[in-house]
């Protein structure tokens, strides 16, 4: 072969292969979303959340989880933390909130966001982490995976780190409405329908295994649910009768069919909007 066309083919692999990206200016923002294709961190001029003192009803899930981020902030061990459990109870929320507080201390801490499809690129994005002046939370919004998803393999690198180990100054947190990662059902018939049962589903399970804390989030009692709102409502300086307000808000809870600091956040815009408050 000649060495033009070798030339060309070593052209067309430098074409396919991503380029290496750059570092960001981490002083350009509290929080940076990861993009792959190509490679970038993107800094978020002002990231969606509200104030911890705000989220009601997950008191001890709060606490361990602010405790565990002041300890990785000051450089002492920490574990990489799953919130686990029912839809719109805050968990997304309370990660944001509590990187907000504990930054407020050590300005240092910053959040990276990795979207659920971008995780085969993780390894790319822990080595420019690794190289990082400062200390991350990196955070998985929503975080599952069905029968035939490989994505789960890469979490592995940042959970257990492989050779290199993960990385001191990056912590990993996670969001997710099952347990252990993956349907019910489908943990259930992978066991009823292999040869060895208790391997069939254990390379997935045993993922969940790996973060050192699991937090669970369960429904809200009705007395929650009025608070959350009338919470939201002083923040803002939304004046309504007690009375009033937990009529609407019963029935708006009612016409979805479940009661969630979601919930109570719609109920609340819906009522900011008609009263003529911004929020």
């Amino acid at each position: 072969m000649s060495a033009e066309a070798l030339d060309r083919i070593a052209a067309a692999l430098e074409r396919l292969s991503p380029a290496a990206a750059d570092p960001p200016d981490w002083n350009a923002a509290s929080a940076f979303v990861w993009h792959a294709d190509p490679d970038r961190l993107e800094p978020v001029a002002e990231v969606n959340r509200v104030d911890l003192s705000l989220l009601l009803g997950i008191n001890r899930a709060r606490d361990i989880l602010a405790q565990n981020t002041r300890q990785f902030a000051g450089g002492l061990p920490a574990n990489n933390a799953l919130l686990w459990g029912a839809r719109g109870m805050g968990k997304s929320s309370l990660i944001k909130a509590i990187h907000a507080d504990v930054q407020a201390g050590f300005p240092a801490l910053k959040l990276v966001e990795v979207q659920r499809e971008d995780l085969p690129s993780i390894g790319r994005l822990l080595s420019i982490l690794r190289a990082a002046p400062v200390q991350i939370l990196l955070f998985c919004d929503d975080l599952s995976f069905s029968h035939d998803d490989q994505h789960y393999k890469s979490l592995k690198a940042v959970l257990d780190g492989g050779v290199e180990g993960r990385p001191e100054n990056v912590l990993f947190y996670a969001t997710s409405n099952r347990r252990h990662l993956m349907p019910r059902d489908m943990i259930e018939n992978e066991r009823g329908s292999a040869i060895n049962p208790s391997e069939a589903v254990e390379e997935k399970v045993s993922l969940s295994d790996r973060f050192g804390l699991w937090l669970g989030f369960h429904p809200c009692s009705q007395n929650d649910y009025l608070a959350m709102i009338r919470g939201y409502c002083d923040a803002y300086g939304v004046e309504i009768d007690a009375d009033t307000l937990r009529a609407e808000a019963i029935e708006w809870q009612a016409t979805r069919g479940a009661r969630s600091g979601r919930v109570a956040w719609q109920y609340f815009t819906d009522l900011a909007g008609r009263r003529g408050v911004r929020i």
